[in-house]
């Protein structure tokens, strides 16, 4: 038993030397792959955001990520890191076309300007906590998002009810959670915020569970939003103008157990690119719509390379996914690993680029593009703490 217990120790060791050596390195390469990975953040329980909530200022210099203690900044050229907002902030977006990052912290929203530090109130209303918010549009003079208007209602759920260093998207639980939230029928609407005044404009009430409201990145008076729910059960997608009229369904099911989600704008706005699957758990695609025209894409996506999420590159031409863990909707057979995917004869070719076997999917790994197309930035617990990471797209560089 002595010698047993030696001989363990003799192998253990090195084996736990190798991961603190790694956790402390900045970069390293993955030897699976043989693409170059970078820790962005240092500070455990950092995390990039949700894969529709744009990080990136507009030339692509700086990206904000949350911490527990508030907000902080990377420079992407030198990977030097400051603090811009003390204390927890959440509903994090980027304007497009200004160095503003909007948030919600306690029960204001706030914007605050990414390089000076200059923080204003725009509104203060407790309720707004208690939806999807916050999108910005294209010319950064509205923000969006849902509420529920009963904000005392004893089923109504905050998006952000987790305390910022546990970030579980996927609590135990949360299928029945689902379910109950979308039978308990709460009124909600959405909103838009006047970012010079702070004039809050309300639209499209409902009983209907209202969420991921995103701005078209190219149209300011275009909004998309989610019919929350288990995804069998709702007509998920839709766009609406921010004065309420025009809603659109933007896929409608065509066979029992079709879902459809996790949709996202293509940088062009032109596109809407969503999960979709016929049935749930058996076929795999990544689906599109042309906005102007209606026409329906698809993009076969094999079992094994299914992802939880799926983004697109600045110039429209590659795709990224997350991966899957073994409980997911693609389980058995799912792959752990974070995908570059390349459109070929109606199919999305991958390549692996990094090996999330020991990441917990618990904690969803929300890929997005760089501005300048070159790396995928995702978080990860494949460490132990949640810290932000890059993977290079390219190798030997």
């Amino acid at each position: 038993m002595r010698n047993s217990a030696g001989l363990f120790l003799l192998f253990a060791l090195p084996i736990a030397g190798a991961l603190v050596a790694q956790e402390r390195s900045a970069e390293w390469v993955d030897p699976s792959t043989g693409h170059r990975i970078i820790r962005l953040s240092d500070e455990p329980g950092s995390a990039s955001l949700y894969f529709h909530q744009n990080a990136y200022t507009a030339n692509g210099d700086l990206m904000v990520f949350t911490t527990p203690e508030g907000l902080s900044l990377i420079d992407l050229k030198t990977r030097k890191i400051r603090r811009l907002v003390e204390g927890h902030a959440d509903h994090v977006v980027v304007g497009r076309k200004t160095r503003q990052v909007f948030y919600m912290k306690d029960d204001t929203v706030y914007s605050t300007n990414m390089d000076t530090g200059a923080t204003r109130a725009i509104v203060s209303k407790p309720e707004l906590r208690s939806g999807s918010g916050l999108t910005v549009n294209a010319d950064e003079t509205l923000l969006g998002g849902s509420f529920v208007e009963d904000a005392k209602h004893p089923s109504a759920i905050p998006e952000s009810s987790a305390k910022p260093e546990e970030h579980s998207d996927n609590p135990p639980g949360k299928g029945q959670m689902m379910e109950r939230r979308l039978a308990a029928r709460i009124p909600m609407a959405l909103y838009t915020i006047d970012i010079a005044t702070g004039k809050l404009n309300t639209f499209n009430h409902s009983t209907d569970w209202l969420n991921h409201v995103q701005f078209s990145p190219s149209d300011p008076t275009l909004l998309m939003f989610c019919h929350e729910g288990p995804w069998h059960k709702v007509d998920r997608i839709w766009t609406i103008r921010t004065d309420g009229s025009g809603p659109r369904k933007i896929h409608t099911r065509m066979m029992d157990m079709e879902i459809a989600g996790h949709e996202f704008f293509n940088p062009d706005g032109k596109t809407i690119w969503y999960d979709l699957q016929t049935p749930k758990g058996k076929e795999f695609w990544l689906a599109g719509v042309v906005l102007a025209t209606g026409e329906a894409m698809r993009y076969k996506v094999q079992r094994s390379e299914w992802s939880v999420h799926y983004n697109v590159a600045p110039d429209g031409k590659l795709f990224a996914g997350d991966g899957g863990g073994p409980n997911s909707v693609a389980a058995p057979g799912n792959g752990q690993w974070i995908y570059l995917f390349t459109p070929h004869d109606g199919a999305l070719q991958a390549e692996k680029l990094v090996d999330l076997s020991k990441h917990n999917y618990r904690l969803e790994p929300n890929v997005t593009f760089t501005p300048d197309g070159k790396w995928l930035v995702f978080r990860s617990n494949m460490l132990g703490p949640t810290y932000v990471f890059a993977v290079e797209l390219g190798k030997g560089s």
